[in-house]
Order: C-alpha cells, then sequence, then structure tokens
C-alpha cells in the first residue's frame, strides 16, 4: 500500500531515493537522453526486471500468439491484515517520472482551461510514460502479473496534483484499458488492448453519467435492448471526457436481461451525435455529450460478451478513481496556500499569523490526509481481491464533501486574488465541485 511521497520525507532512505531519481530522471529527459532515446529503454527494463517480465514487447502482438478461449486477467495480489502505507522503490520511480511531467502540465493549466484543449506536445509526453505498460498482462504485451491498483491510484493523484482536469482528460484511455483487462473477452482484448500500446495509442473514453436530477448509476434512462443478433441503445450521457476526440466509447446502459452493461460504441455509429458539454469546470477534460437515437452495436460490442462483468465492482473502481482525483487536486490546494500565507502580510505580520487562517490550513490537512487514508485502504483491498464496497462508499463520501470545502477554503484563503484567474485556486475549486456529482472518466 502506499502514501504519497511527501510524507516519506522522514525516511532518510526515501528521501535519498528519491533524490537520485529525480536527477537521473532529469538526465533521460536531456537533449542527450531524449537524442539517445534512453527513457523508453530504461522504463522498460526497470519494470522488466521488478516483475520478472522475460519477453519482449515487440514479439507481442494484438493477434498475435497462439489463440486462448479464456480472456487474460491479472491475478490478485495476497490477502493481508496489514495496511502498508509505503510505496515502493518501484512505485517511487513511477511517482517522481510523473511529477516531472506534472511540472509540464501545471506550468500549461491555465491556457488549457481556457481553450478547451490540450496541446499535442503534452499528450506526446504524456505517451512517452507508457503507463500503459504497468496495467496490461504479460500475455497481452505489458508488464504485470498482478493488480496494480494501488499504483493507478497513485498514478491518478499525482496527476491530478499538477491538474485535475488535464488529468481527467490523459487517463480516461487508461480507464477504459483497466475495465478491458477486467471483463474484456478474449477477442475484445486481442482486438482493443494492443491499441494502447502503440506510440500513437488510441483513445477511448467512458460515458455513465445522464442529465439528470439526483442522478445515480443504478436508475440509469440509457436502455440497450436486444435487437436481432445485437442491442440498440437509446438515451442520453454527460459530462463523458474527451467526447471530441475519443475513438470509441465505453458507454453504460440498461438491459432487460442483465441490468446495466457496458458497450463498446465508435463514435462514427450511425444515430450517435456528440456535442459539447462545457460547465463551470473540468475544461481541460474536454467534456460533452452523447445523444444515442437508435444505436445499433452487435453482440460482439457487450464488454465481457454477456460474461463476468461485475457493475458494482466498476462503480466502485470509479469512485475510487474520482477519490483518488480529489485526494491529488487537495494536495495542491494545501502546497499552494500555506507559503502564500507565509508571505502574504497584513497588518505587519503573515496572515498565517492569525489563528482564523492556521486552523482552515490545520483543518485542510486533516481532512486531506483522510481522505487519502480511505481511498488507499479500499485501493488495498481491491488490488488484494477483497470485498472493497464499504471502503470506496466511505472513501467517496469523505471525498465528495470535504474536497469541496477544501476547495472553497482554498479561495477564502486568498481572498480577493482567490477569485482572479491569475490564480490557480479558482480552477481547482471548479474542478473540486464535479467530485460529488460525477462518475465518468476514471477507472482505477
Amino acid at each position: 500500500m502506499a502514501v504519497n511521497l511527501a510524507s516519506l520525507i522522514g525516511n532518510p532512505k526515501n528521501k535519498n531515493l528519491a533524490k537520485k531519481f529525480t536527477a537521473f530522471n532529469n538526465f533521460l529527459d536531456s537533449s542527450i537522453g531524449q537524442t539517445l532515446g534512453l527513457r523508453k529503454g530504461f522504463v522498460k527494463t526497470l519494470y522488466y526486471g521488478a516483475y520478472g517480465g522475460t519477453k519482449i514487447v515487440s514479439m507481442i502482438s494484438g493477434g498475435g500468439g497462439s489463440a486462448k478461449a479464456d480472456p487474460a486477467r491479472l491475478a490478485a495480489k495476497t490477502p493481508s491484515d496489514f495496511f502498508d502505507l509505503n510505496y515502493t522503490e518501484e512505485q517511487i520511480m513511477v511517482q517522481e517520472s510523473i511529477k516531472q511531467y506534472g511540472l509540464k502540465v501545471r506550468e500549461a493549466a491555465e491556457k488549457v482551461d481556457e481553450k478547451f484543449e490540450i496541446p499535442q506536445n503534452l499528450w506526446d509526453e504524456y505517451y512517452a510514460l507508457e503507463l500503459a505498460y504497468f496495467q496490461i498482462p504479460e500475455s497481452l504485451g505489458g508488464m504485470m502479473k498482478e493488480k496494480n491498483t494501488v499504483t493507478n491510484m497513485m498514478t491518478v493523484e499525482t496527476l491530478a496534483h499538477a491538474d485535475l482536469g488535464m488529468a481527467l482528460a490523459l487517463y480516461t484511455s487508461n480507464s477504459v484499458l483497466n475495465a478491458l483487462v477486467r471483463w474484456g473477452s478474449d477477442a475484445q482484448q486481442k482486438s482493443l488492448v494492443p491499441k494502447f500500446l502503440e506510440p500513437k495509442p488510441t483513445k477511448a473514453s467512458i460515458a455513465l453519467n445522464e442529465p439528470t436530477a439526483l442522478f445515480s448509476p443504478y436508475e440509469l434512462a440509457t436502455t440497450a435492448e436486444k435487437s436481432g443478433n445485437g442491442y440498440t441503445i437509446n438515451g442520453l450521457k454527460n459530462m463523458v471526457p474527451l467526447h471530441g476526440i475519443a475513438d470509441y466509447f465505453l458507454v453504460i446502459a440498461q438491459t432487460k436481461e442483465s441490468g446495466p452493461q457496458a458497450f463498446i460504441v465508435n463514435k462514427g455509429a450511425a444515430g450517435l451525435t456528440i456535442t459539447a458539454d462545457r460547465g463551470m469546470g473540468l475544461n481541460s477534460a474536454q467534456l460533452g455529450q452523447l445523444k444515442f437515437d437508435n444505436v445499433k452495436v452487435e453482440a460482439s460490442a457487450l464488454l465481457g460478451e454477456g460474461s463476468g462483468f461485475n457493475y458494482e465492482d466498476y462503480i466502485n473502481y470509479s469512485k475510487l478513481g474520482w477519490c483518488a482525483l480529489a485526494v491529488g487536486c487537495c494536495q495542491a490546494v494545501l502546497d499552494y496556500v500555506i507559503p502564500y500565507a507565509n508571505d502574504r502580510f497584513a497588518f505587519g505580520e503573515p496572515i498565517s499569523h492569525r489563528q482564523a487562517v492556521a486552523f482552515i490550513i490545520a483543518d485542510i490537512k486533516i481532512e486531506m490526509d483522510s481522505m487519502r487514508i480511505l481511498t488507499q485502504r479500499a485501493a488495498a483491498k481491491a488490488e488484494q481481491g477483497m470485498p472493497f464496497a464499504k471502503e470506496a462508499f466511505l472513501a467517496h463520501i469523505m471525498c465528495s464533501d470535504k474536497s469541496m470545502q477544501i476547495g472553497s477554503n482554498g479561495v477564502q484563503l486568498l481572498g480577493g486574488h482567490g477569485y482572479i484567474r491569475d490564480f490557480p485556486v479558482q480552477r481547482w475549486y471548479r474542478d473540486l465541485r464535479a467530485v460529488s456529482i460525477a462518475l465518468n472518466g476514471v477507472h482505477i
């Protein structure tokens, strides 16, 4: 299990490791490292060694190898009654690499929020991290043998510390990949999973939310009715990330036979209308609406092709994804308001000397740590294949409530500055408002 690197600073071993890797990571990103293409080779070598892989990725293709009737699945890690809050050395290295990328995300965040579009260079650098390899079983070309839920949680949290909206946009394709690995059929995996390992990976998104009052994922208005050898989908989805650039969508619809199910729907499907859905926040995620008017899909579009899809687990994994987003963004708020309160003078002293200000900052820290621990506990149980519905529910309730409060307090602590776009807290506040109402996009 894991905790943010900042909380490990007291451990000299972890501190030295992080410093050494940061220096080496900077070398990989230098002009020499980029010219020689060192990063790609280093990351693959590291993880093949760490997880005992012996295959060469280039030898594995989408349909290559012997055909398997059963889909590839990642095994659960050994269950334990202990709750370890430390990241492994490999996880710390991944986190440090994402943090380096996050510096560029943070720098571009406000411009991206205004333009509603992530520039291609940030997409390219995100692809260079090759996070998909750490989600995919070895038999499908990845590097994993066991579930990696905690690492996924850490990844989402670290991206959200840079910018929540862009974290949602960047990771939504990885979220679809997680669903394919967990529940996809053998044919779906062999057809779709290799596309996430290409130099320009496929973009995909999740469509679950609906524009209804008091939306519940267990009361869906979008339906999928059997029609011949396939299904006909009708309904409306909103707050769908990457609506304009996703190649396909994982759409959740209600069926009469099996309750809510997930369907793989191509963006060019007849009867599917895609429009922008701009709200108060998450502009970087390029949210949109999907309107289904008698959209016909084949039976093979049903995720898992009728076998093994667990909708309750699907919702719980999505809740944990949004919890990770909330924790990362709230950490950004805390990291910003502490130096601001120390440097901002009023009446001859820093405003942090005022008890009212100090107490608000202390509350942010207490609430954020509670959010993180609840999320970590749920992710650890999920990774070990243990029931985690209760833990996911408690984490989501805590994150939904406290993240909005933390975002509001961040604006309040900056006073008039908190309302101005020159300061990032207004953007974090707008983005955090979505935590309590959205389940789209993130599935760790």
